[in-house]
């Protein structure tokens, strides 16, 4: 077992398809094919499903693949640390979040802060944030749900209301508060599965026992106040949403009567990874400039 065949090994596990793992790593598919091959035999047991063509982590691989991203994420910190050691420079920084308009602020003090330095950005909802920090693909992950472990470290940035936001002339514009149970009928604009948005949605629907009627679903939840201004539906904002757009915006916004109707903004780390000087910087920043008027 080499550290090539655990890499062909986490390529194929993450694409669940092994022509696609091999043009993530750029080489010919049967080479792929006879190296998992392999590796299932040194182990002794097989660590993907197969039908016909299609190809899925099994009960043994996914236990696999959770050692394997480990070992590489800690042999790529050991690797990263000797280098800037060597260097003697600051390091890169690599972050995930759900959305990436709230990291701008932070951004503009860290480019300032420490100008040439490599930044990389992934959009990802929580589940696959979780994934990114295990492998060591990112050094941060910015949640707006739990993301909690014994392997990740975590410090709380930010917490704000919830609202939600209705078009002009809705029967509901103009009114304070509302309850979840008043919008058993309404369509909603919402992002899809996975997102804080569609989370807390389901949650505060389900707790009355009903299900939202989503409309609408995305990626990029800074879409939501032009589609409710547009008629499409309803939808759920955090608090920061209505002091950007202002009052005379394209929405209503009321106060929902429900219990933790509110958005709490978490930076995770994994927890003994090697951190960069810049890395650490940017750690800092986030914490003294990341939506520093939430309430």
């Amino acid at each position: 077992m080499d550290l090539l065949s655990l890499r062909y090994f986490q390529s194929v596990a993450r694409h669940q398809h092994i022509s696609r793992a091999a043009e993530e790593l750029r080489v010919a598919q049967p080479s792929v094919s006879r190296t998992i091959i392999r590796l299932e035999s040194e182990l002794g047991t097989p660590l993907f499903d197969r039908r016909g063509r299609r190809i899925r982590l099994n009960e043994h691989g996914a236990a696999f693949l959770v050692r394997v991203e480990r070992a590489l994420a800690e042999l790529e910190d050991a690797r990263r640390e000797v280098a800037d050691a060597g260097r003697g420079g600051p390091g890169r920084v690599a972050v995930a979040a759900e959305t990436l308009l709230q990291l701008a602020g932070v951004l503009s003090a860290f480019r300032e802060l420490r100008p040439g330095v490599g930044v990389r950005l992934f959009q990802a909802p929580v589940d696959s944030m979780r994934r990114h920090l295990r492998s060591g693909e990112v050094d941060f992950a910015l949640a707006s749900q739990p993301l909690t472990g014994p392997e990740v470290c975590s410090a709380e940035l930010a917490r704000e209301e919830v609202l939600l936001a209705v078009p002009v002339g809705h029967r509901l514009a103009g009114r304070e508060r509302v309850a979840v149970a008043e919008l058993a009928d309404e369509d909603f604009v919402s992002t899809r599965p996975g997102h804080w948005q569609r989370a807390l949605l389901e949650r505060l629907f389900a707790r009355e026992g009903l299900a939202p009627r989503v409309v609408c679903e995305g990626d990029e939840a800074a879409a939501t106040p032009e589609l409710v201004g547009a008629g499409v539906g309803i939808g759920l904002m955090p608090a920061v949403a209505r002091r950007v757009l202002g009052e005379d915006g394209p929405v209503g916004w009321l106060r929902l009567d429900a219990p933790d109707c509110h958005r709490t903004l978490t930076l995770v780390w994994r927890r003994d990874a090697y951190l960069s000087p810049a890395a650490l910087d940017f750690r800092r920043l986030a914490g003294e400039r990341l939506m520093p008027d939430a309430s």
